[in-house]
């Protein structure tokens, strides 16, 4: 079997920074197996596989593997598989049902780039002790939902950049997201992501976390846009904007390479 392939560099607008999204259509779905053996091969922290959607409630079906697993929600993947295609079969707007997130949209703005609706994700002030011995730094606050996402509230993105966690600890306490964030320097928000018990110890540009930042940010912030960056080696830049019950991400999506996959049929 031949599928045809896409590497994408999800927000930003040059090859080689933003985060790295594997991109595959198909015209139906393939084992899981095999699936997941791909987003191994791949090494990315998620590679989006596609299938038209049989069903009125989208244009296609969408399902996200890391190297280690399936995963319930990812952003970047989602953005890069909208700007895939766009590219390629035209149009203004793509729409993704999802086995878990629901549907979710992709659209291209005027001023070039896209953005990303996703549903937003609550979380309430709690406490995750555990964690934050392992991130080795104490946040201010910490704030949870039962949906694994935990975000760590830093003074400052010194404090944040400075982070060194301990990815090993923070993977046996389960698949959660750790989000810490605190004001940026040269934009309102910066953030970094770990995600070690779904195989991914540093997110490079996390949508997902987004969806969880853009109302915790803009509650703090009193407006409803806000600009962010998140710190990680590669790094990444959204435009977050909160509507009712979704985040809308902006951002720009990079072709780096586009090609074919051969598999054993």
């Amino acid at each position: 079997m031949k599928r045809p392939y896409w590497h994408v560099d999800a927000f930003s607008d040059r090859p080689f920074a933003g985060n790295q999204a594997g991109v595959m259509p198909l015209d139906e779905w393939l084992p899981d197996e095999l699936l997941q053996a791909i987003a191994e091969e791949n090494k990315f922290a998620e590679t989006a596989f596609l299938v038209p959607d049989a069903s009125d409630a989208a244009d296609w079906e969408l399902r996200w593997f890391t190297p280690a697993c399936e995963i319930r929600l990812c952003g970047h993947a989602t953005l890069a598989s909208g700007h895939v295609v766009l590219t390629r079969d035209g149009g203004d707007r793509v729409t993704f049902r999802t086995r878990q997130a629901g549907v979710l949209e992709v659209k291209r703005l005027d001023e070039g780039g896209y953005e990303l609706a996703l549903p937003t994700i609550s979380t309430a002030r709690g406490s995750f002790t555990e964690a934050v011995v392992l991130l080795g730094r104490t946040s201010r606050e910490t704030w949870v939902s039962p949906d694994r996402y935990a975000i760590f509230l830093f003074a400052d993105e010194g404090e944040v950049r400075a982070l060194r966690p301990d990815f090993k600890g923070l993977a046996e306490l389960g698949d959660h997201q750790y989000i810490c964030t605190a004001p940026g320097d040269s934009c309102d928000v910066v953030s970094r992501v770990f995600v070690p018990g779904a195989g991914v110890d540093e997110d490079s540009v996390t949508g997902s976390a987004h969806a969880a930042l853009t109302p915790f940010w803009a509650a703090r912030l009193g407006r409803e846009r806000f600009t962010a960056h998140q710190a990680s080696q590669r790094g990444g830049d959204l435009v977050c904007r909160l509507d009712g019950d979704r985040a809308w991400l902006g951002g720009h999506c990079a072709t780096v390479v586009e090609g074919t996959y051969f598999l054993e049929g």
